[in-house]
This record gives C-alpha cells, sequence and structure tokens, in this order.
C-alpha cells in the first residue's frame, strides 16, 4: 500500500541512449498517489521511451526508477501486477481473440477483471481474431486490456490518437472513474486541450530533457492564442501587456495574446467587428514561446 505522501511513481535522473543520440537526457520528477500526471511533449520527445523504461521493457542507460517504491528493474515484476497498460502502438497477438487476450492477462494479474463491461461500453466484439479487427478497434481492446483489472496505477500512452470524438468521450469517462476510485493515471500526450481536460499535474518534455514540470492551473495561465478581427469600420485598439499585433492591414487585425484574456475581449465587445476568431496555439508553439530558453 503507498502512502499518501510516498510517489507512486520515482524517475530520478533517467538517461537512456540508443547508439550517439540522448533519447531521454537526464530526467527526474515524481508522481503522487491519486494524481491525473500529463506526460506532455511533442512526438519525438522522449515521452514513449520513458514510458518504456518505467515498465521495463527498455533498460536505462542511467538513472533509476521506482513503481510503489519497487525498483523498475530488479523488482518489475512485483510492480506490473499494480498497473494497468496501454502502449503507443498495439502489440497483440494477431492469431488470439479479444477473450484470449483477456484471459492471458487475467492470469498475469490474478485480480477480478471487468473486460466484458468495457468492451460493450466500447461496441467492442472479444469473439474476434486480432488479424480480423481494424485500427480503432484494436486500440479499443488495448484500453480493455488496461482498464479490466481495475489497477493501482494506469500508464497510458496517446490513448485517444486515432479514435472518433464518441470513443474519446468513454476514454475521458474511465480516466475520471478510476480516478475517483483512487487509481493514480500517468499518461503522455500531445493534445494540450486533452491533458488540459483530464490532468491536475504535468511534466513537460522537449528533446530528451525535462522542461517543467507544473500544476495543471499553471500551465493553463500560460495559455497562448491566435485572434483574428476584421472590423467593419476603423478601429483603434489600445494596447495591452499580453497582446502583440502581429499583422494589421486596413480593417483586418491579427493577434497573438497570453493569459487572460477578459480585459482584450471587454474592449473588442464595443468594437464595430464584422469576424472574430479566437484560436489556442498548439503545444509546440506553446513550448516555443514559454520554454525554448
Amino acid at each position: 500500500m503507498v502512502k499518501n505522501d510516498q510517489p507512486v511513481l520515482e524517475i530520478k535522473d533517467l538517461v537512456k541512449h540508443f547508439g550517439k543520440t540522448k533519447a531521454v537526457d537526464g530526467i527526474s520528477f515524481n508522481v503522487l498517489p491519486g494524481e491525473i500526471y500529463g506526460f506532455l511533449g511533442p512526438n519525438g520527445a522522449g515521452k514513449t521511451t520513458t514510458i518504456r523504461c518505467l515498465m521495463d521493457f527498455l533498460r536505462p542507460s542511467t538513472g533509476h526508477i521506482k513503481v510503489f517504491d519497487l525498483d523498475s528493474v530488479t523488482q518489475g515484476v512485483a510492480a506490473r501486477q499494480r498497473i494497468g497498460y496501454m502502449p503507443a502502438t498495439t502489440s497483440l497477438n494477431e492469431k488470439w481473440t479479444g477473450w484470449e487476450h483477456v484471459k492471458y492477462a487475467a492470469s498475469l494479474h490474478h485480480t477480478k477483471d471487468t473486460a466484458a463491461e468495457l468492451a460493450k461500453r466500447m461496441e467492442l466484439d472479444l469473439d474476434f481474431s486480432v488479424k480480423h479487427l481494424s485500427t480503432g478497434n484494436k486500440q479499443k481492446l488495448s484500453l480493455v486490456l488496461a482498464f479490466m483489472h481495475q489497477a493501482d496505477l494506469i500508464v497510458l500512452d496517446e490513448p485517444t490518437t486515432g479514435l472518433d470524438p464518441l470513443l474519446q468521450q468513454t476514454v475521458y469517462a474511465l480516466i475520471h472513474e478510476a480516478h475517483k476510485r483512487g487509481a493514480t493515471i500517468f499518461m503522455s500526450s500531445h493534445n494540450l486541450s486533452e491533458v488540459e481536460r483530464l490532468c491536475t499535474r504535468v511534466a513537460i518534455l522537449r528533446q530528451g530533457k525535462l522542461v517543467a514540470t507544473e500544476p495543471m492551473t499553471a500551465l493553463k495561465d500560460k495559455h497562448l492564442y491566435t485572434i483574428t478581427v476584421e472590423f467593419e469600420s476603423d478601429f483603434k485598439l489600445p494596447s495591452f501587456p499580453n497582446v502583440t499585433v502581429v499583422n494589421h492591414h486596413n480593417n483586418f487585425m491579427m493577434l497573438k495574446a497570453s493569459g487572460d484574456l477578459k480585459p482584450l475581449l471587454k474592449i473588442l465587445a464595443t468594437a464595430p467587428i464584422h469576424d472574430l476568431q479566437i484560436q489556442h496555439a498548439t503545444l509546440e508553439e506553446l513550448f516555443m514561446e514559454f520554454y525554448s530558453r
């Protein structure tokens, strides 16, 4: 049993080399009990390599990982007994049916499973062999295998990539339900809006290095927006400390803004606007703006 002040996951000075390439370059962070912890970064940042190391599918070049105070290398079998895991790319036996995968997973965990209920919620037929499943249904099966044992720690590597919006909502519901019963969630993603919706704290990875660990509220304060405005007539916009005019031509204006938009929107509400669009910046743009140094 993990004490409330004892991390579920401890990663210290983790380095993973592939030849001359440092996929992960000396990162350290902790995940506390009951957190929904987001592991953020662009594709190729080192997220999946880190997760494979914590699952002991890859061995660190240097550094240490503990899961429930168990060493991921020397005590990995005991640690994985308490982990539900979904990989970024499915690694299923093409000849097995869904039920055969469920039976095998159940034999490893020795716990009551909820596979039938999960499959029903995801509209997945477990009678089919994997080779006859679509990419989306393979991902559904991976999700069933990750959640079916109601594990203490659930590790999800890009869990909603390629899923339709309705199934994404189902995944979000499963994460919230697991969190409500006391599980800790560790999920990687490059989808900022998804992480904003789910996570309580985040670690941000860029080119194998950890550039920030923050509560989700702090990351939200760093929001970036692109705002395009077409006025019906000339309008002089007052200056704001968090707003930069990128382009201004005739009645068209493009702005970059960060943080709280309320003061800007209050002024724009009085303006003769023909059209207005507000877009969130991408996660990569957020990195470039706040973490490139």
